[in-house]
């Protein structure tokens, strides 16, 4: 298909996925004839999967997620529905990326149409698709309106209430729909990422701010909110890596006890297990935490989490590291903290994050790493700070990181 062109649906219900090199969120919106949707209860995502006739579909990390339409169970008052995409990567355009979006009958998975939007650049979330009724009859026309304010600005140009929405009203790459006033906080336009501070000769390249990176000019450094895919040379690099997790107390002579941890998610978002110093082994053996660390003091990781990508199940999806201060001390009272990616078989370092900032809080999510429908493994840089005490408290708000 082209931009603007139509098919008529020769199947009463229809699933459109979309396809990328990196993870996309998939969403589908209901719109009545005046273009907007009747409620919140019409945007339909991960964090609210079925809606009257359409769905959201997990590919569960192997195949792209999907938005499912049953035209014949669609409310009458429904004219459209709109199924649109978004990098999960905080800031990440759509440079680079050649997104598709496959139109198939969703009882056989048959094939009906294909499109691949043109000569995308600062885009951040596209609607793509388009699934509507005409003259009693189904239809999918291709669509491609990129915006360049995230997915905000498409769930608020078709009437859904988003948290913290600017003062401004959004601007779509293409010419703009009246926005309405301020669902989830995924879906408020990330802030440009921070420009990388100058390193020293020695330190390693830094990740561009936006973009797909890999690990081919060798080992990189992470500044928050970027991506590194865990490839090199286009093949899979790594079977066993190491999360090294480390700090230093603020001030001397006084111990800083903090615990790292490791929390499993599957392709929903849901919770499968969680390593720390009183679980030190899950997923059969495939993660294991090195013990606890009580001071803080010394050279080198505090705690040390080996992962064995080759040996992670199906359906584990999305791994979380996190840091917590069980005695209740804040980050404020750490010099400094860092998490590094090594390959376990040869002990190279391949990926830093240096967290640059504190704030007064018990938790910080460090990174997480996801694996792609291809396959492959990302990981992403996230340094956001969070009150808990304790890795249980860490599991929802880790989960709102994925």
């Amino acid at each position: 298909m082209t931009p603007g062109s139509n098919i008529p649906l020769s199947a009463p219900r229809v699933a459109v996925d979309v396809a990328a090199p990196v993870r996309l969120d998939v969403s589908g919106l209901l719109l009545t004839a005046d273009g907007k949707v009747r409620s919140d209860d019409d945007f339909i995502f991960y964090n609210q999967p079925t809606g009257p006739g359409v769905a959201y579909r997990s590919g569960g990390g192997t195949a792209p997620d999907a938005i499912v339409v049953d035209t014949a169970a669609v409310p009458s008052g429904i004219e459209k529905i709109v199924i649109t995409a978004s990098p999960d990567g905080a800031g990440q355009t759509f440079q680079g990326i050649e997104p598709t979006a496959t139109v198939r009958n969703a009882d056989d998975g048959s094939v009906l149409a294909t499109f691949t939007p043109p000569q995308l650049s600062a885009e951040t979330a596209l609607v793509v698709i388009e699934v509507y009724r005409r003259g009693g009859a189904w239809k999918a026309r291709a669509v491609g309106q990129g915006y360049a304010n995230g997915l905000a600005g498409i769930a608020t140009d078709f009437g859904v209430s988003v948290e913290d929405e600017p003062a401004a009203a959004p601007a779509p790459v293409a010419p703009p729909v009246p926005a309405a006033a301020p669902v989830d906080p995924r879906l408020v336009a990330p802030p440009a990422p921070a420009a990388p501070p100058a390193a020293p000769p020695a330190a390693p390249p830094v990740a561009p701010a936006t973009g797909r990176i890999n690990l081919d000019k060798g080992r990189v450094s992470l500044q928050k909110n970027q991506t590194v895919s865990l490839v090199k040379g286009g093949k899979p690099l790594l079977s066993q890596v190491k999360m090294g997790l480390g700090w230093e107390p603020a001030f001397r002579g006084k111990d800083i006890d903090l615990d790292a941890s490791v929390i499993a998610y599957g392709p929903d978002r849901n919770h499968l297990d969680s390593c720390y110093f009183g679980k030190l082994s899950i997923l059969n053996g495939a993660i294991k935490h090195s013990g606890d660390n009580l001071t803080g003091e010394g050279a080198g990781d505090d705690e040390m989490i080996v992962v064995d990508l080759g040996r992670i199940p199906a359906e584990a999806t999305g791994l979380v590291f996190t840091v917590n201060s069980f005695t209740g001390q804040k980050f404020t009272e750490v010099a400094k903290a860092y998490c590094r990616l090594i390959d376990a078989a040869t002990g190279e370092e391949l990926v830093r994050f240096d967290l640059t900032s504190a704030e007064p809080q018990t938790g910080v999510i460090m990174a997480k790493l996801i694996k792609q429908f291809s396959g492959e493994w990302e990981m992403t840089a996230v340094g956001d700070f969070v009150k808990s005490r304790t890795v249980r408290g860490m599991v929802k708000p880790a989960a709102q990181s994925l």
